[in-house]
């Protein structure tokens, strides 16, 4: 994995087209999705000012990005003041680099993790394991992942694409070659796949030395980390070990404890569809008698300040993590995660990565395109991330190219390859519109020669009218039926 795109995947169409034809993959995704939306749905409609709550986010969020470097500074500030160290992390390599050289620095060969997609976008675990350090994630569905050897499909459920049988088979194969082996006679039940999950973590919960979590904000004021989570593997990754590694985006913050009040309702109703999550762990750097006696903050940009460069894209980085856009989207239920070849998937993955890593590879210039732009994903956000806005935006850069921001420097960046038909188009389309009379006479012909005009598009449109059907002309222009008819009033007598 490199920057958070799995290495060698194929642009999205060609990945999405064998993923469709999984039927057991999209019969999980649809019995899944359906399921976390519905009860999402319901825990939505009981908050009467889930508008203003969503509203007071997204200020919430914008204002904290306008003043990034101050709340930054801020943050590390208190936590050093609270006993902490701070590093910072330009890029995915450094960050990797930081963490490594803090496992060693303890003598330990071993880690256990709280779910943080800041290690996963970086390739952390890779990164560890090449150094001699073997990580145990501890999240149920990442365990599942590591596991079968997969890759996560999902922003809050990794594992969303496994059934209980899968995961039984899983646990019963693989469970010996990292620890504790699964129990004699293990069913499929969730209740027996939670057991074996808890008796094969608990020796490493108790044995590590070492935790790597992430977090979920990060208040300025007072530098306290905050992680929310469901399970409970959290808390014991974040108060058991003598050392903690903390690995966070830039983003991540929030200026005040009373601006996480705000997201402390949004988030857990938008993610699991509870009013508030089973585990709410906070730490201020360490105290002394009192979980772990070293604590590092990892600070990751990573592409993050590229993308606060865009006055369009940006609105990317309000995003809190909670997946309501991937359950809604009928792109992802259909082709799932994996399609997305990276570790950000669905329709925030769409945007979020492609800013974060550039549209310079097949790969990011195709995920603009992975979507219907129906905008249920824009209506699901807690913070208000206008999805469809930024996708157009970031396929008018592929199709066009233009002014960006990388790694901190103004470049123009070339129009991606295979556009060319549809920057034709849409310039031939831009000289027609701002003419009216050519745009008149071309109404005019194609109404007179409309039963010439074929069904299906030729050359590459073909892929286009394969499964759609292409509008019929009309018999005659708008216009000239507006001049007939004065707006229709004639056709009423």
């Amino acid at each position: 994995m490199s920057g958070g795109t799995y290495l060698g995947m194929p642009a999205f169409p060609a990945a999405a087209r064998d993923a469709v034809q999984d039927t057991r993959l999209r019969g999980n995704l649809r019995h899944a999705t359906h399921t976390i939306r519905a009860k999402r749905a319901r825990a939505v409609a009981e908050v009467d000012d889930w508008a203003e709550l969503r509203e007071a986010g997204r200020r919430i969020k914008d204002h904290t990005l306008r003043h990034l470097d101050r709340y930054l500074l801020q943050a590390e500030e208190a936590v050093t003041a609270a006993g902490g160290q701070v590093h910072w992390a330009a890029d995915a390599e450094e960050a990797n680099r930081i963490v490594t050289r803090l496992v060693r620095e303890t003598g330990e060969r071993e880690v256990v993790k709280v779910k943080s997609m800041a290690t996963q976008e970086t390739g952390l675990n890779e990164a560890l394991e090449a150094a001699g350090i073997r990580a145990y994630e501890t999240d149920l569905a990442e365990l599942i992942v590591q596991l079968g050897r997969d890759r996560p499909s999902h922003i809050l459920v990794p594992a969303i694409h496994r059934n209980r049988g899968e995961i039984r088979e899983v646990f019963r194969t693989e469970m010996g070659a990292w620890g504790r082996p699964a129990p004699d006679g293990l069913t499929d039940t969730p209740a027996d796949l939670a057991e074996a999950a808890r008796l094969h973590l608990r020796e490493k919960f108790l044995r590590a030395k070492v935790g790597i979590s992430g977090a979920n904000f990060l208040v300025a004021e007072t530098g306290t980390m905050v992680v929310v989570e469901s399970e409970g593997n959290g808390r014991m990754c974040l108060t058991l070990p003598e050392t903690l590694i903390s690995v966070v985006g830039i983003e991540k913050l929030v200026p005040t404890w009373r601006d996480l009040e705000v997201f402390l309702q949004t988030l857990p109703r938008s993610s699991t569809a509870e009013r508030m999550n089973p585990y709410t762990s906070m730490w201020t750097g360490t105290t002394d008698g009192d979980g772990p006696s070293a604590f590092h903050l990892v600070l990751l940009d990573n592409g993050r300040t590229d993308t606060l460069a865009d006055e369009v894209g940006r609105q990317a980085l309000r995003c809190i993590r909670c997946s309501a856009c991937l359950n809604v989207c009928p792109v992802y239920e259909r082709a799932g995660g994996h399609a997305y070849g990276s570790v950000y998937p669905g329709p925030i993955g769409a945007i979020l990565g492609p800013q974060l890593r550039g549209t310079g590879s097949a790969l990011d210039a195709s995920l603009p395109y992975a979507s219907s732009l129906c905008g249920a994903c824009y209506e699901v956000c807690p913070v208000a991330i206008d999805i469809p806005e930024v996708l157009v935006h970031l396929r008018e850069r592929v199709v066009e190219g233009g002014p960006a921001v990388r790694e901190g420097n103004r470049v123009v960046l070339r129009p991606a390859r295979g556009h060319a038909a549809e920057r034709a188009a849409m310039r031939a389309a831009g000289w027609a519109f701002a003419r009216p009379g050519a745009l008149r006479a071309g109404q005019r012909l194609a109404s007179r020669s409309r039963r010439l005009h074929p069904r299906t598009l030729p050359g590459p449109g073909r892929a286009w009218s394969d499964t759609r059907d292409l509008p019929a002309v009309p018999a005659e222009p708008f216009r000239d039926w507006w001049e007939r008819t004065r707006g229709g009033k004639d056709e009423a007598k």
